[in-house]
């Protein structure tokens, strides 16, 4: 069904056509992207293998199903949100501060410390500018 026609049982003057039209525009969207993504995470699990003949060990066939499907579930949101706040550390400025102190702040100072490192970058690059209209840091 295009995002153009309207589910069968529903007039056009009918208040669901609107609903239905986005309905089915928005899941074909969605279909469309998970393919995308598909093929995003089998590249990139190709590429941190290093190559085909290694991909078997990602199935981890010594370990449950349930639990290797739990880690990789967590470890798909874990790594995509790691690579947006790698790509550019300096608009979460915010958000990194403060998940930095949650961890410093419940015990896990380890891992605060490690999550100060983005934060330094402002100090260790001074001339790069700031976001949201404010002047360059340190003129």
């Amino acid at each position: 069904m295009s995002a153009h026609t309207v589910p069968a049982g529903v007039g056009p003057d009918d208040p669901g056509a609107g609903v239905a039209r986005a309905d089915e525009a928005l899941a074909a969207r969605n279909a469309a992207a998970a393919e995308h993504l598909a093929g995003i995470i089998a590249d990139a699990q190709l590429d941190t293998a290093g190559s085909p003949r290694k991909l078997p060990m990602d199935l981890f066939p010594d370990f449950p199903p349930e639990m290797v499907q739990a880690v990789w579930e967590r470890a798909l949101v874990v790594g995509v949100r790691a690579g947006q706040l790698m790509q550019a550390p300096r608009f979460y400025r915010d958000k990194l501060h403060r998940l930095q102190g949650e961890l410093t702040q419940a015990g896990y100072v380890a891992m605060g410390r490690a999550a100060r490192k983005p934060l330094s970058a402002a100090q260790r690059y001074p001339d790069l500018h700031a976001i949201d209209d404010e002047e360059a840091r340190g003129h």
